[in-house]
Order: C-alpha cells, then sequence, then structure tokens
C-alpha cells in the first residue's frame, strides 16, 4: 500500500477471484492489521508538513521531514504489493485492480483542487496558487506529472497526484518484478535490498562530489524504496522473521528523524554531516524499512497492537482520501483566513480544526467515491 495504493493486507480469502483456487490456497497469509493502522500515521506525518504554511509549532524544523511519510508509503507499497501477490493473477488483472484502487477518488478529488490551486490571474501573495495550465492538469490527470522536475508540472493539478504518478510506474513494473523475484529467498531478499540501497546512494554521491550527472526523474529516484519494501516481503515469506519488538522501529525512525533534522541544519557539526544530508532518502528507507518489518513480524507471531485498534485501522483505510484532500482543505482555508499564524505551540488547536475538517471531507471520499466504486470496478461485493 501506498498513499495510493491504500490497500489492507489481507489473506487470499478476500479475493473472490482466486479464492477458489488451490494454488492461491497454498499462499493464503495472515494479515498483517497493524500496518493499515500505521498508515494513518504517516499520512498525519505528511499533514503535520503542510501545517506549517497555516500555522507552524517550534518544532516546524523538524516537521519539515513530514514529507518523508510518502517514502514510507513507498517501501509499504513494495512490501504490500508482494505479500499479497497470488499466483495464477495476470497483468491484466493486476492493472485493473490498481487502477480500481486509486483512480477514481483521484479523479475526484482533483476537482475541488483546481479551484483551490489554479487562477487565471492568480494573486502574487498567495504563493500556492499558479496560472491555469491545461498542460499540468491534463499530465495530472493521467498520472503523468511525476516524470517532470518542472515544479508546475510536478505538483500540478492536485499536488498530492505526484506521488500517485510514482505509484503509476511502480504497478507498471511490478507484474515483471514478481516474475523475476518469484523465488528468491532471504539471501536474495537482502541482495535486493542491498543493490537498490547502493544504487541510489552512489548515484547521489558521484552526482555531488565527481560527475554532474542528469537528474533522474521522480519515479526513479523513488523505486529505491519500493524495491526495498519488496525485498522485506521477500524475506518474510520466505520464513525468516525478527524478534525485535516494535518499540525498536519506533525508536530508530524517532532517533533518525532528528538526528536529520539536526544533520540539516548543521551539516558542519555532524560527521559526514554533508553525506547524511545528501543520503537523507536512502537513509529513511532503510529506516521506514526497519519498522515495517518489526511491525509486521509483530503481527505474523500474534502479539498485541494498538495499531490494530478500530480507531487507527478505520483511520488508515480513509488514508489514502486524507492523503488527497488535506492540502485542498488547508489551502482553502489559508486563503480565506488571510495569512499564516505566528509561531506558537498555540496552533495546535489549527491542527485539530483542520485536521477534523481534513478527516471528514476524507471519509466522504471513501465511503462514497474510493471504496464503492473500487468493488464495482474490481466486480466484487
Amino acid at each position: 500500500m501506498t498513499l495510493a495504493a491504500g490497500d489492507r493486507v489481507q489473506p487470499v480469502q478476500g479475493d473472490p477471484e482466486q479464492a477458489a483456487s488451490p494454488s492461491a490456497a497454498l499462499v493464503s497469509r495472515p494479515r498483517v492489521e497493524s500496518l493499515t493502522g500505521l498508515r494513518w500515521w504517516a499520512a498525519f506525518f505528511v499533514f503535520t508538513h503542510h501545517m506549517g504554511n497555516l500555522a507552524p509549532l517550534p518544532i516546524r524544523e523538524f516537521l519539515k521531514l513530514g514529507t518523508s511519510g510518502v517514502t514510507f508509503f513507498f517501501v509499504l507499497s513494495g512490501f504490500v504489493l508482494t505479500w499479497s501477490a497470488r499466483p495464477g493473477t495476470s497483468a491484466g488483472t493486476f492493472y485493473r485492480r490498481r487502477f480500481a484502487r486509486i483512480v477514481p477518488a483521484h479523479v475526484v478529488a482533483l476537482i475541488p483542487a483546481l479551484f483551490v490551486f489554479y487562477r487565471f490571474d492568480p494573486p502574487e501573495n498567495l504563493f500556492w496558487i499558479k496560472p491555469v495550465s491545461m498542460t499540468a492538469i491534463v499530465l495530472s490527470l493521467f498520472l503523468l506529472n511525476g516524470w517532470s522536475n518542472n515544479p508546475d508540472i510536478l505538483y500540478g493539478g492536485n499536488p498530492a497526484s505526484w506521488t500517485l504518478s510514482i505509484e503509476a510506474f511502480f504497478y507498471a513494473f511490478f507484474p515483471f518484478l514478481h516474475r523475476v523475484t518469484a523465488k528468491l529467498k532471504l539471501a536474495g531478499a537482502l541482495a535486493l535490498a542491498a543493490a537498490a540501497i547502493a544504487i541510489a546512494g552512489g548515484y547521489r554521491l558521484t552526482q555531488y562530489n565527481w560527475v554532474d550527472l542528469p537528474t533522474l526523474p521522480p519515479p526513479l529516484l523513488h523505486a529505491v524504496a519500493f524495491v526495498v519494501g519488496v525485498a522485506i516481503a521477500i524475506a518474510l515469506r520466505s520464513g525468516w522473521t525478527t524478534r525485535l519488538p516494535a518499540w525498536t522501529g519506533y525508536l530508530a525512525i524517532g532517533i533518525g528523524l532528528v538526528v536529520l533534522t539536526y544533520t540539516f541544519r548543521h551539516p558542519g557539526k555532524v560527521p559526514f554531516g554533508t553525506e547524511i544530508s545528501l543520503l537523507q532518502k536512502e537513509i529513511l528507507t532503510v529506516l521506514y524499512g526497519v519498522l515495517i518489518l518489526v511491525v509486521a513480524a509483530r503481527d505474523l507471531r500474534g502479539g498485541r497492537s494498538l495499531l490494530r485498534s478500530k480507531p487507527l485501522v478505520a483511520l488508515g483505510q480513509w488514508s489514502y482520501s486524507f492523503y488527497l484532500v488535506h492540502a485542498t482543505v488547508l489551502y482553502g482555508i489559508r486563503e480565506l483566513h488571510g495569512s499564516s499564524e505566528p509561531v506558537s505551540w498555540l496552533n495546535l488547536t489549527w491542527y485539530a480544526g483542520v485536521g477534523a475538517v481534513s478527516i471528514l471531507a476524507s471519509w466522504l471520499l471513501y465511503k462514497f467515491v474510493e471504496h464503492p466504486l473500487e468493488l464495482k470496478l474490481r466486480g466484487s461485493r
């Protein structure tokens, strides 16, 4: 799952096209429901980053790393698609299900976003409003905007759609990647993850230090996170697991985010500070991968988890819609409000208010668009 994919990790019995197949029964895997609850916190982290443009908190520098929530979702997408993959599912069926999963909510969420983020004569004091560009809007509609490094194109239409265009790329090559990696075990999974991290990190360091390499489009730059998620699922499905408690994953990502925040602000005070800043995405990919691994392993061995509580699972189910609408809600309120608030802890009241409106909008989008249309297009009850 990702911000775009949004699936609950569930056993094969939930798939009416595969449940009756003997080969499908052999690969039925238990739910890893905590990841559904964890999705909500990743989406909320992205929300806190954007809220800095309306109601900044004293920890606004730390919350700038809320953008890394999309890295978490890219890792999780690779994990979920691999964990849920079933023998005999054709590429065509896979693509149809992915279309049903992300496109209806994306198209509906785009409509109000156009009124918030575009004007024929945009005011100069509202930085998020752009002049109407049919090129940017059409590319966003068809999820092709992610292949441009031009911000007006990349964040065109509904700005959230740039991650969906990256997801669409992942979906395009996943059936072929799964075919190649279907027989890999633990050693192969480790090699796959290590190779992805090494190639991505090597590219960034080479580009900065030695050779002026061309800037790759975002789908290629973020593919490392997806591949690491695939590798984690391969390792777990091969029978390997870890006894590390889930809190070690939370601790690792917490310390990592604090260190990265400090390093970004004071690169000269940290050994290899420049290199750490350059490799921020790769470092976060590893840390989020560890978090997904320990949380999934806990579920697989039957451990207790608050992430499986009904409220968090529900919020996790709505998290894709929440991601699609929260910026539209936030910047619509910002335009009506007229200016951003000064930095203060009192701004937590804004977080509560804007968050509540965004959650309500996401529930409506999920209940009346995302979920029913996905079922209809998939041919599921």
